[in-house]
């Protein structure tokens, strides 16, 4: 048994249902011999550089309780990318000076990243420390698992919000007659896909779904918008921000920057199509930008997701006191009618920097829409909601953790 205290801390892009993962982690090294100390790195691995801890041990257990039913990162998030020789010389002094022997990190592909390069850390300077990742996403894209907690949530969300936005623009007169809704999904379209799971019958919106796994053409786009406002008297359009075309470039990004890990800065992608419509159709339409709500509508959480999410967390203790290290918890969908999971550990190098893409045949021919095979893959994600506690009529989230 390898006794120390452990470091828990959050990274990237919130989600709904972020917070589950870091109450499982808490509960579970709360009930452990071996751990002492639990502490929350203040804004992810830069907490730790800094020494900017939170007691966790300390706090109240219904502060614990109240994480599983508020959005955003409660001990605070970062996009940090270690790379300086200093870095890592600081995080072994800070792990060495705190007994740090559990080190638990929260996030998505940058994060699997930042916890790989800690483990072969520890693994060349003798210092012994198990590393596991916590996956989450709204994206969807960490591969070896077959859904990352935060996407079911999110899904759930963008759905419903399609689905009212249908029946808005559906049940007044007005010239607005397109809708166009702009998603998240920086190079994969699971976040858009998902909009999809808000059709209840036939003709209902969204209308074209467009992913970037399927060579974007504006002409074909064009046509499928006329075509369906023809057929159908309003249209409501779902676009992922990292729409590509044949040659593998962006249909549009006005930004040119990029973020601290190279990564291009995406948006703006649905109001060039809106004007395209606008001018060459002669449809009037609007945008409508889900933004950070497709990641902190937790009063739209999915309840399957929210479970999950608790478990990784759970999971990721359980395996580090087992002797596990340099994994990241995956969930694998069991065979059978009716939805199952199990979890199970795969290589953190395996999972860092990689991209899991929608299977291009769960995108029709056209590319203008998904497949039933997706419907059955991500209904399931979207089941149950989360009972939050309301008051004065909004929901009664927990402030963010103190320092």
């Amino acid at each position: 048994m390898l006794k120390g205290n452990c470091v828990i801390a959050q990274s990237g892009g919130p989600t709904a249902v972020i917070n589950n993962s870091l109450a499982g982690a808490i509960e579970a090294a709360f009930h452990s011999e071996a751990i002492g100390e639990i502490y929350g790195a203040r804004n992810g691995i830069m907490g730790i550089l800094a020494e900017n801890f939170i007691d966790l041990r300390r706090e109240d257990k219904s502060i614990i309780q109240a994480l599983r039913f508020t959005p955003g990162a409660a001990l605070g998030s970062c996009r940090y990318q270690l790379k300086k020789k200093e870095d890592y010389k600081q995080l072994l002094a800070v792990f060495h000076k705190f007994n740090i022997r559990y080190f638990f990190y929260i996030g998505g592909n940058d994060s699997m990243d930042t916890a790989h390069k800690v483990n072969l850390l520890a693994q060349q300077e003798g210092y012994e420390l198990r590393v596991i990742g916590i996956p989450k996403t709204i994206d969807n894209d960490l591969p070896l698992t077959d859904h990352c907690p935060g996407y079911g949530s999110a899904a759930k969300y963008l759905a419903t919000a399609v689905l009212e936005m249908g029946i808005d623009i559906k049940s007044i007169v007005t010239s607005t007659k397109v809708a166009i809704v702009e998603t998240m999904g920086r190079n994969t379209g699971w976040l858009a896909a998902a909009a999809s799971l808000a059709r209840r019958r036939p003709g209902d919106a969204p209308h074209l779904i467009y992913l970037p796994e399927a060579a974007f053409n504006l002409e074909a786009f064009l046509a499928d918008v006329e075509k369906a406002y023809r057929q159908y008297g309003t249209v409501v359009v779902v676009v992922s921000e990292g729409l590509v075309d044949k040659n593998g470039n962006y249909i549009f990004n006005d930004a040119a920057t990029v973020d601290v890990f190279g990564h291009q800065r995406l948006g703006g992608v649905g109001q060039f199509l809106l004007n395209k419509i606008e001018t060459e159709l002669k449809i009037k339409g609007r945008i409508f930008l889900p933004a950070a709500s497709q990641r902190s509508a937790m009063h739209l959480a999915s309840r399957t997701d929210a479970e999950e999410a608790y478990n990784v967390g759970k999971v990721a203790v359980e395996e580090a006191l087992k002797g596990t290290s340099g994994r990241m918890v995956a969930i694998k969908r069991l065979d059978g009618e009716e939805y199952r999971c199990t979890y199970e550990m795969v290589k953190l190098e395996e999972v860092a920097n990689r991209e899991k893409k929608v299977p291009r045949n769960w995108i029709n021919e056209a590319g203008n829409d998904v497949t039933l095979d997706f419907i059955k893959y991500a209904r399931p994600l979207i089941h149950g909601e989360v009972a939050i506690p309301y008051h004065n009529g909004i929901p009664d989230y927990l402030d963010l953790i103190p320092a």
